[in-house]
């Protein structure tokens, strides 16, 4: 992801979440040192992430895959592209959070790996308050090499 990528990547994350990053949020991500990758297809953008590394653990804190193309297997690809770099950076898990609402994201955590371990209450904002976070863990050093690739 650089600089002249944001515009496009806020704009889908307004498309695809009631509460989206701002390009600032990205911004300040890239600015971080944060893993910030922006995904193509035939030329084109499709999808995004941001992988927060943090001594041998990652943080995965944006994934997304744009509308149009989800139900491609873009996802999977992207988070398998990123439990691939936080593995070769010495991460031994791979964490992130997501709404119990969003079932088409957990099944695709759980088809490849992960365990939920928690529950974060009231960490998202909704539009009748608060929705809780699932905690979810994939653990590197248990991961063959192909399942992450």
């Amino acid at each position: 992801m650089q600089q002249h990528d944001l515009e496009w990547v806020a704009g889908q994350d307004t498309l695809l979440y009631p509460f989206p990053w701002s390009s600032g949020n990205f911004a300040d991500s890239m600015e971080a040192g944060y893993g910030c990758w922006l995904m193509r297809e035939q030329g084109l953008p499709v999808g995004y992430a941001v992988l927060m590394m943090v001594i041998d653990e990652a943080h995965i804190l944006n994934i997304s895959v744009a509308k149009a193309c989800q139900g491609r297997g873009l996802g999977r690809r992207l988070l398998d592209h990123l439990a691939r770099v936080a593995r070769q950076a010495g991460a031994r898990q791979l964490l992130l959070e997501v709404r119990p609402s969003n079932t088409a994201a957990l099944a695709l955590y759980a088809r490849r790996g992960f365990e939920t371990i928690g529950r974060r209450k009231g960490y998202y904002p909704a539009q009748a308050g608060r929705e809780d976070a699932i905690v979810m863990r994939l653990s590197l050093g248990d991961c063959p090499d192909d399942a992450a690739a």
